[in-house]
């Protein structure tokens, strides 16, 4: 009986300590300002990495105009002007 007590007591414990070791939801990328989100992805070998940048585009129909999400993905290296978002 005390197997099975100490087993259902380790179990939420070592998932509180996996979602505390978790990175926080926003990690690398910026959100607001004139875009709706600027993601980084994982730096690789060479020291480039994936920027993804989301933009909204006013669509015009009609009467009526509305905003699209427009995501553009580019590589990015070492040296330029825009640092890595988690640096």
């Amino acid at each position: 009986m005390k197997h099975r007590i100490v087993a259902g007591l380790a179990a939420p414990l070592m998932a509180g300590g996996m979602i505390a070791a978790a990175p926080p939801a926003g990690a690398g990328c910026q959100y607001g300002g004139p875009i709706i989100s600027k993601c980084d992805g994982p730096i690789q070998p060479d020291g480039t990495w994936q920027r993804c940048v989301v933009t909204k585009n006013l669509v015009a129909n009609g009467a009526s105009s509305f905003f699209v999400p427009e995501r553009t993905c580019s590589v990015v290296g070492p040296g330029g002007l825009d640092p890595h978002i988690d640096d």
